[in-house]
């Protein structure tokens, strides 16, 4: 990761020196409604955030890269950062949008081993850094610390069953649909995606995923502009997207 180029405070810091968005942001609470914190304890809740880093990137910035040396975990407090993967002889590909309040970058603490994805700032984005340093203190003193980073793990893993579901629906207009539904995850309406970077999570063209949103467009479930496209109508777009059972 280049440090070099973010701009890195501490967590109380954050608190009290910043004029920007993250003073109308209550980091505590958006960590805690959502995702791997919010299914932990209290006190372990409070000793991540304690001993955490905020981390700002600019658009287009990478956090970490497919093959970096292991380090610790990452959660989004806001903004937009891209999931890229790919086998280990391939180029990393765009697959998923992560979520305010979701973690990532267990791997290094769990197996000691290179990063296995990269991930990339699409627009300005503040995230929360526990190093793994930290983390291997907090596990001597507490043994469950283990069993509460691998719930990431598992959290991912139910990502990427909804990634290969998504991928399994054979009507492209639908599994565009679902595609842009999970992008939307956030509820934030606002998806920052071209229709290039769409085509690439739902495998499809860009001819495709054009007249994909034209159909969803006219319906009155989205309205699309140059890289972004807000939901309208999320529950009819994600009913859409589920496919009929096959005769």
């Amino acid at each position: 990761m280049q440090v070099s180029r973010s701009t890195i405070f501490r967590f109380l810091g954050a608190w009290l020196g910043l004029n920007s968005r993250l003073d109308k942001l209550d980091v505590a609470e958006i960590m805690t409604r959502n995702g791997w914190l919010a299914r932990l304890p209290v006190e372990f809740q409070r000793e991540v955030l304690a001993r955490a880093i905020v981390y700002r990137f600019s658009p287009r910035e990478t956090i970490y890269r497919f093959g970096d040396p292991p380090g610790g975990i990452y959660g989004l407090v806001s903004g937009t950062v891209t999931v890229n993967m790919a086998p280990s002889s391939k180029a990393p590909r765009l697959v998923h949008l992560g979520v305010p309040g979701t973690w990532t970058g267990e791997g290094g603490f769990l197996a000691r081993q290179p990063r296995r994805i990269e991930l990339c700032a699409v627009t300005d984005t503040l995230m929360l850094h526990v190093p793994l340093s930290v983390m291997d203190e907090m596990a001597a003193h507490d043994p469950e610390v283990v069993r509460y980073v691998s719930l990431i793990l598992m959290m991912t893993v139910d990502v990427m069953i909804h990634v290969i579901h998504d991928l399994q629906i054979r009507d492209t207009t639908r599994r565009i649909a679902a595609v842009l539904d999970r992008a939307n995850w956030s509820g934030e309406d606002n998806v920052p995606l071209s229709q290039t970077e769409l085509g690439l999570m739902a495998n499809a063209s860009r001819k495709q995923v054009n007249a994909a949103l034209q159909y969803f467009s006219a319906a009155g479930w989205i309205t699309n502009s140059y890289r972004a496209i807000k939901v309208l109508d999320a529950v009819s777009l994600q009913n859409f997207s589920i496919e009929p059972d096959a005769p």
